[in-house]
């Protein structure tokens, strides 16, 4: 009886695995359908179809995914138009399938991702590359299995950095993908300040040679060279005939296309030749994927899958993995127990009033949960790593970048969103740190469409027969620099203009100008006025004697300064007499004082060292005070007589003798100076003195003078007085309505060649120079530049300058103002130098005192125990100081200490004897 319970409990437990498995087993579909919908004759449909086909059967036949079961495909075709396209996909929506491979068109896209949205219905687009179908909030089921044109547009704006163009083109297909396609690349080109000069959409659909004939006309009329072409195979085939017949194909033009010609080059291949011979010199972009051993394999079937017809391009790879993509989706979706089942949508059925049978139009329930699958796929493809960032874009977004040679095509470079340009395949770089310098940035030589492999300028002048406007001050005054030639209204002469003209005939290409006054006539113009005048664009370009300063650099571009122009002070002077105290102007106060206390000071040191052992320096304390004068006073003639015998009184004079030379030697430089150049004399010192004064000043009318010294300065206008001419100039300064003048340097150079009674006070204070202006990023400014450089270098500036600027002699005259005195600080060197010796020898003087102080000390200590010790120390302190020490003695007294040393006996040891010197008695040792 227990063993048949026994059985009957194994019995329940295996009837309840078998149901409970069968029920799982049945939970799983045999099918899941999905769809694809794209055009099916284009060349990237022919492409893509045999790629999904083969890539639903390898799912399929693949027992390591899905697990039984199967992928049903169902194909559409959208016919290259909006509308089919989104007809299609709304079938599709009836069927019931999970997801949609496709949309190809960035339009039918747009269109179809909206509803697909309302119905959970994820949407795996391999080929529609519209940066704008990414946004989350509009197109939450939308999958970009390629890359965004949003990195195809940051390549294109690499390339033109990296050859310094500045501007470009643009012809593109006037929808979705060709607006939203060159919106991104106007943003990347304006991150590396370049720009889009010309926006030329086309029709997508129905485009005649007529009117791409005409696109091409207004584009040949520009200045900019470099064309972008982004448009479809169809039109892009018939732009290229076209502007080949147009010889647009050569004479400095330079072509990028996007990845629609390298779709056509690989499709295709190889080409007819007169399609070939209308692309040579094209710069063409290629979606990259890296070399791998499952790409290999795929590529070997692929001749015999497409029947050896077409070519396996970039976008076909897509679709292929874009099958997987979903495939592994599918697979996860099912092993977390999602269910694949459809539901009606309450509010479409609440709209549906007419014949339309939107209630036909399924919610797939589990939309959601397979999109989240999709999101985090992660395997390898045959385009590489697949998987997706949180802008859902693919990682690791790169392109090739090829060459259209011949009859085939080169690999000049790479492009990667890690790395940027580069030689290397980007795969190789993904291990090392990321490297954006200019330095790493290059590419392979390319040969442009006009055969040759020297980097095209890229702009030229446009040939519409449209002159520049160049604008050109009309000035009244200084007529030297710009001036208008009498009897002519755009006819101009000058320094400035000659400087000009002689550039443009350096540059190598003709440059159509035509000269505009700016002016009335009557005063200088403003010149600020006439920069903001080129912001605007109602000037080409402005040339003349323009100051290049902060608040003119924002909004325009100067060449290289072809004159040296700061701001200078100005102010009457008058001639210095030499007087009666002329002798002493060569030094300040402060260093003749120094000077005085310096020689008595070395008396006073040199005394002391010599004063023991040297008669010369002893005597009354009459006698010694004069000796100290004297004898310090008389070193500044070198005619001192008394003698120095001490070692350190030797060393002091030694280098007080030096100091003295070198004294006397300034003075007397300073004072012929003095004597035999004319002095002139201010009150006004330079900027520093108008800063702190309440002084009038004067200005340029037009100049920039007036901000910087009210802007800048902080000096108040109602102290300055606006002037037209040299001639107000010398009139006001005379007469005392202004005390000092600031100007340009130029300017005041010619002012004072025939003006001598004022000179230039202070130092130049401001650093600029003169340039001409023209707008941000103008192409024309670099060249004029260099233009500018040579003339520098082979001497024809200076000429020219020779030519207008002469100066008469007056501006040279023989005369200083103000001549420097020469201050403490020029020889506070020498006056350190000697303090610190005498410190030094004064030093070792009282060490030797403190010795034998203490030695005396010593003998007296045992002699007299009597009287206060303290006043004994110091009137023996004296006593050393003051006697007079016998040479011979000393020596006597020396060599014995030495004995001593070397016998080991100490003053202790023996009787020492005593004698008398004077009224005083001490031991001798």
């Amino acid at each position: 009886m227990k063993v048949s319970s026994w059985h009957l409990v194994r019995l329940i437990f295996v009837l309840y695995v078998v149901v409970h498995g069968a029920s799982i087993t049945a939970s799983r579909p045999t099918v899941v359908p999905i769809g694809a919908l794209f055009t099916f004759n284009s060349t990237i449909g022919k492409v893509a179809k045999i790629a999904i086909e083969e890539a639903v059967n390898d799912v399929n036949a693949d027992s390591s995914i899905l697990h039984g079961t199967k992928l049903k495909l169902t194909m559409r075709d959208s016919v290259c138009s909006g509308f089919l396209g989104f007809i299609q996909a709304m079938q599709f929506m009836e069927k019931e399938v999970v997801a949609i491979i496709g949309p190809q068109s960035s339009v039918v896209a747009h269109m179809v991702g909206i509803v697909a949205s309302e119905l959970q219905i994820p949407l795996l687009s391999f080929a529609a590359t519209d940066p704008t179908l990414t946004l989350a909030l509009e197109f939450p089921y939308f999958v970009r299995t390629t890359n965004s044109d949003v990195y195809q547009m940051s390549a294109i704006s690499d390339i033109v950095e990296n050859y310094g163009w500045r501007q470009v083109i643009a012809i593109y297909n006037d929808d979705d993908h060709g607006r939203n396609g060159v919106a991104a690349l106007d943003d990347a080109l304006a991150d590396k300040r370049c720009k889009i000069s010309y926006k030329a959409a086309i029709t997508p659909e129905g485009i005649t040679r007529s009117d791409v004939m005409d696109v091409l006309v207004k584009v040949a009329m520009l200045e900019s060279r470099v064309i972008v072409l982004h448009v479809s195979p169809d039109s892009g085939r018939l732009i290229f005939s076209v502007a080949n017949y147009m010889q647009m194909m050569g004479n400095g033009y330079v072509w990028i296309s996007t990845d629609w010609l390298s779709s056509v080059i690989d499709t295709y291949s190889p080409l007819p030749s007169d399609y070939m011979n209308s692309i040579q010199g094209v710069l063409v972009l290629r979606a990259h994927s890296a070399d791998s051993d499952k790409k290999r394999n795929f590529t070997s079937r692929w001749k015999k899958l497409s029947g050896g017809n077409l070519g396996l391009n970039a976008y076909g790879l897509y679709a292929y993995d874009s099958v997987w993509i979903l495939a592994h989706a599918i697979d996860e979706f099912l092993n977390k127990g999602g269910n694949v089942s459809f539901s009606a949508d309450s509010k479409l059925r609440s709209l549906d009033k007419s014949q339309l049978h939107l209630d036909s139009l399924r919610v797939f329930d589990g939309g959601q949960a397979l999109m989240s699958k999709i999101m985090k796929s992660n395997f390898q493809g045959l385009t590489g790593p697949v998987s997706f960032d949180s802008d859902r874009s693919l990682v690791q977004p790169a392109y090739d970048i090829i060459n259209v040679i011949g009859s085939g095509y080169r690999t000049v470079g790479y492009w990667s969103n890690y790395s940027g340009l580069s030689v290397r395949p980007p795969e190789t770089l993904y291990g090392q740190p990321a490297n954006r310098s200019s330095a790493n940035q290059k590419l392979y030589p390319v040969f442009w469409p006009d055969g040759s492999t020297t980097n095209p300028r890229g702009w030229i002048f446009p040939n519409s027969g449209k002159q520049l406007q160049i604008g050109i001050p009309a000035r009244v005054s200084f007529k030297a620099f710009v001036s208008r030639v009498p009897g002519s209204n755009n006819s101009f002469m000058g320094f400035c203009v000659d400087v000009f003209q002689a550039a443009v005939n350096l540059l190598p290409y003709p440059v159509p100008y035509q000269f505009v006054g700016f002016g009335d006539g009557r005063k200088n113009p403003n010149y600020t006025d006439l920069v903001n005048m080129i912001a605007t664009g109602n000037f080409d370009a402005a040339i003349g004697d323009i100051a290049i300063v902060t608040s003119r650099t924002k909004i325009v571009d100067f060449t290289q300064p072809f004159a040296s122009s700061g701001l200078v002070v100005v102010a009457p002077f008058k001639k210095s007499n030499t007087g009666p105290w002329a002798f002493l102007r060569p030094f300040s106060p402060l260093m003749w004082a120094v000077i005085v206390i310096s020689f008595i000071s070395i008396g006073v040191v040199v005394w002391i060292l010599e004063h023991r052992t040297n008669d010369e320096f002893r005597g009354s304390p009459r006698r010694q005070f004069i000796t100290i004068l004297w004898f310090s006073f008389s070193t500044l003639t070198f005619s001192h007589k008394e003698n120095t015998v001490s070692c350190l009184g030797r060393m002091i004079m030694i280098i007080w003798l030096f100091v003295v030379l070198i004294l006397t030697s300034s003075y007397t430089a300073s004072l012929t100076s003095i004597l035999t150049v004319q002095q002139l004399s201010s009150p006004i010192k330079g900027i520093d003195s108008l800063k702190t004064g309440n002084q009038k000043i004067g200005y340029q009318v037009g100049s920039y003078a007036h901000n910087y010294l009210t802007q800048e300065i902080g000096i108040s206008p109602s102290r300055l007085v606006q002037l037209d001419s040299p001639e107000a100039y010398a009139s006001a300064l005379r007469n005392g309505t202004i005390n000092a003048l600031v100007d340009e340097l130029p300017y005041v150079q010619l002012f004072l060649s025939s003006q001598c009674d004022f000179r230039i006070v202070g130092p130049e204070f401001t650093r600029s120079g003169w340039g001409f202006a023209f707008p941000r990023d103008s192409p024309l400014a670099p060249d004029l530049s260099t233009a500018i450089l040579k003339l520098s270098e082979n001497g024809d500036l200076q000429r020219i300058h020779d030519k207008w600027l002469t100066t008469s002699s007056c501006s040279q005259d023989n005369t200083e103002i103000e001549s420097s005195q020469l201050h403490l600080t020029s020889f506070l060197g020498l006056f350190v130098l000697c303090g610190f010796a005498c410190v030094v020898a004064l030093a070792t003087y009282f060490t030797r005192i403190c010795r034998q102080l203490r030695h005396v000390s010593k003998s007296e200590a045992v002699a007299d125990f009597a009287g206060s010790k303290s006043l004994k120390r110091i009137r023996t302190l004296i006593s050393l100081i003051d006697e007079k020490e016998d040479p011979s003695r000393k020596k006597r007294r020396q060599r014995r200490e030495i004995e001593n040393e070397e016998f080991g006996i100490t003053p202790k040891s023996r009787q020492t004897p005593t004698s008398k010197d004077g009224d005083r008695e001490f031991n001798v040792i």
